[in-house]
């Protein structure tokens, strides 16, 4: 019998040759859309094109309602994160939670042996373990949103395109004719109007509580109109007059408290991590470290302090450590972990 796959699509084109190049494999393919959306216009648009997609491959097409779990398991993890003064991942909750958590529940009991995603990214299969390792495509490589999908479910996920790049991808689309080439990239956080998560944030947060902006000295040199408008590393509309540039630096949320200093300040020799979710038996002699996507990442040493809970400590000081953020190992092109950044040191 022929292997089955359930494909998450988006009817844009990622998930769409995906469809096609299973089916070229010998698969039994169908396709599957989240309804993830409040707003009914945004979410009958996805789910529309890939029943078109569908529809033209002559495969099934099926529709589940995840906006509940959306809004309870992302949205408000991603609110409740800034209130902590920290800035969150929701893409790598989304993907934990929901792509590789909830939709891999529903496609095991389905009865589909596989489920595929239109992601750059790569699992391959070594003495019977399975490994996440970055993609042709290093610029187009996601496996930093991807460290904590669960090593055991790595048997029961592909990613189609992790040996093409995203010319490639759009050639061949238009190859099948998929007439879907040309569409535009996906938005970075996609519950996020235009991307303006501060717009987003004060719909839901009901804090309107001024407080002070500080030097890393302590010293006042402005107020805000609410922490949780601040992330690491910004500069603009601090509202501060300085005679050199300043940055965000640091949240304190419980006390009100937002911290500025010069790009120096920003610079970090390490960091600790949480929840930290390992993919591999052991450790290799050599690791880098990637603290924000498509950031180029560092050498570096690990200390384990816990059963979830690291240590790591740059060769080189980095910038833009930022809580609530993720950091992920590598060894080459292998993902050994990742977990949630709690501090910078």
């Amino acid at each position: 019998m022929r292997k089955k796959v359930l494909v998450a699509m988006s009817g844009g084109v990622d998930s769409s040759l995906s469809c096609v190049l299973l089916l070229e494999r010998g698969f039994e393919v169908a396709g599957v859309t989240m309804h993830l959306a409040k707003e009914e216009e945004e979410s009958d648009t996805a789910i529309e094109g890939a029943r078109e997609i569908c529809r033209a491959l002559s495969i099934p097409h099926y529709v589940v309602d995840f906006s509940r779990e959306f809004e309870e398991l992302v949205v408000e993890d991603f609110v409740s994160q800034y209130l902590k003064g920290k800035t969150p991942n929701p893409c790598v909750v989304c993907n934990r939670r929901l792509k590789f958590g909830k939709l891999l529940e529903y496609a095991r009991h389905k009865g589909f042996d596989f489920l595929a995603t239109g992601h750059y990214a790569k699992i391959e299969e070594k003495e019977g373990k399975y490994f996440l390792r970055r993609p042709k495509d290093r610029k187009k490589d996601q496996t930093y949103f991807l460290y904590d999908i669960g090593r055991d479910n790595l048997p029961y996920i592909i990613f189609p395109l992790s040996d093409f790049t995203k010319k490639e991808v759009k050639e061949l689309s238009l190859k099948y004719n998929l007439h879907i080439a040309e569409e535009s990239e996906s938005k970075d956080i996609c519950f996020l109007p235009e991307g303006d998560y501060r717009k987003f944030l004060e719909e839901r947060i009901s804090l309107d509580s001024p407080g002070f902006i500080v030097t890393t000295e302590g010293k006042i040199v402005g107020e805000h109109k609410g922490y949780f408008r601040y992330t690491i590393g910004q500069r603009k509309g601090l509202g501060v007059a300085h005679s050199r540039p300043l940055y965000v630096v640091a949240v304190h949320p419980e006390r009100n408290e937002v911290v500025v200093g010069e790009r120096e300040a920003l610079e970090a020799r390490g960091l600790v991590a949480s929840h930290f979710q390992w993919l591999v038996d052991k450790l290799p002699s050599s690791v880098f470290a990637q603290v924000r996507y498509l950031q180029k990442e560092k050498a570096c040493s690990v200390e384990i302090v816990g059963p979830d809970e690291i240590r790591v400590i740059f060769k080189e000081k980095v910038e833009m450590i930022s809580p609530g953020q993720s950091v992920v190992l590598y060894s080459d092109d292998t993902v050994l972990g990742g977990g949630i950044i709690e501090e910078a040191f």
